[in-house]
C-alpha cells in the first residue's frame, strides 16, 4: 500500500471511510462534499491524498467493492492541513510531509494523536507556533437538546463595527493571535464574512445582539458548531449556553441530528456540558505565528 494523490475514482471510498470517523473528519468531509478534488481557487478547496490499495480503482475481481482505504490526508488552498489516519505506520506521515513540500502551511487540526504524529513528521520548531494544544471534543444527539425559545437573527451589514470588535476580542481571548493589529484586520474580515447568508447567528435580548454562534461545517445530518462569542461585559450570565442551544435548535429544525464541537477553555466546556454534550475525545489545534512553505527551510 502507498500514499498517493486521490482520484475521482476514490471519492466513494473516501466518503465511506471518513464517515466511519465522522466526529474528527468534519472539515475533510465538508471540503470534499463542497469542492471535490479539483478546486484550485477557493481557500477551502483541498488537495487530497489517500493511503490504501495501490490501485485507484476497485478490485477487478470484485467490481462492486471499493478500494480499501485506511487514511485520507488533505491540504487546503488556504494553508490548513487535515487528516484521518488512525493506526497508520508513522512512516506514512513522513511520506505525506514529503508530498507537502512547497505547500502553504498555516495550521493543522484533527484527532490529537494523529496531528502530533503529523507535526513530528513535519519537523517544525515549537517556537513557530502561535498555539498548539488539544481541546476536548464533544458530541450531542440533538433529540436530547432542551432549547427554550429564543430570538435569533442573522448577522447584518450594519453589525460590522460591533462584530469587528467581537471577533478581535475573540481572536485575542482564544490565543489565536497576540497581535492587536493582526486581530483587528482578521476581525474585520470575519465581520464581513459573517454577514453572508447562513454564516453567523446572533442571540437578541431586549432588541440588541448579546452573543453569536455559527456552524462551521455540515455533512449530511451532522453539524459542527464553530465560534461561540459573548462580549466580556456580558459573560458569566449563561449567554454562551443559551446561544449555543438556540443555534443548535435551528440546526435541528433544518434536519441535523448530531452536533459536535471542541471547547477552547474550561468555561466553554462547562456551558456545553450543561446543554448535554458529552466528551468523546481530544482535538488538536496547531496554528503558526505566520504562514510558511513546507520544506522551505
Amino acid at each position: 500500500m502507498t500514499l498517493r494523490p486521490a482520484s475521482d475514482a476514490d471519492i466513494p471510498a473516501m466518503e465511506r471511510f471518513l464517515a466511519t470517523y465522522a466526529e474528527t473528519s468534519m472539515f475533510l468531509r465538508s471540503n470534499l462534499a463542497s469542492h471535490g478534488l479539483h478546486e484550485m481557487r477557493h481557500p477551502h478547496g483541498t488537495r487530497f491524498w489517500v493511503f490504501g490499495s495501490d490501485s485507484e480503482k476497485p478490485d477487478p475481481a470484485a467490481p462492486d467493492s471499493p478500494a480499501a482505504l485506511s487514511g485520507v490526508f488533505g491540504a487546503t488552498n488556504g494553508g490548513f492541513l487535515m487528516l484521518q489516519a488512525p493506526g497508520i505506520d508513522p512512516r506514512v506521515f513522513v511520506d505525506w510531509a514529503a508530498a507537502l513540500k512547497g505547500h502553504l502551511f498555516r495550521g493543522i487540526t484533527g484527532d490529537d494523536p494523529q496531528v502530533r504524529r503529523a507535526l513530528a513528521a513535519l519537523r517544525l520548531r515549537s517556537d513557530l507556533f502561535r498555539t498548539n494544544h488539544a481541546e476536548p471534543l464533544y458530541r450531542l444527539e440533538l433529540d436530547r437538546l432542551d432549547a427554550p425559545e429564543e430570538t435569533m437573527r442573522p448577522a447584518l451589514p450594519e453589525d460590522h463595527a460591533m462584530l469587528t470588535d467581537w471577533y478581535t476580542n475573540y481572536l485575542i481571548d482564544t490565543g489565536l493571535t497576540d497581535d492587536l493589529t493582526e486581530a483587528r484586520e482578521e476581525g474585520a474580515a470575519r465581520a464581513v464574512a459573517a454577514a453572508k447568508p447562513g454564516a453567523e447567528r446572533l442571540l437578541i435580548e431586549n432588541g440588541r445582539p448579546v452573543a453569536a454562534a455559527s456552524i462551521n461545517a455540515q455533512v449530511e445530518d451532522m453539524v459542527q458548531l464553530g465560534g461561540v462569542f459573548v462580549p466580556k461585559q456580558a459573560r458569566n450570565k449563561g449567554l454562551a449556553r443559551r446561544v449555543t442551544a438556540a443555534r443548535l435548535a435551528e440546526a435541528r429544525k433544518a434536519g441535523a441530528r448530531v452536533a459536535i464541537l471542541f471547547a477552547n477553555n474550561a468555561a466553554a466546556a462547562r456551558a456545553y456540558e450543561a446543554i448535554g454534550f458529552r466528551r468523546i475525545g481530544a482535538y488538536r489545534v496547531a496554528l503558526l505565528k505566520s504562514s510558511q512553505l513546507i520544506g522551505g527551510g
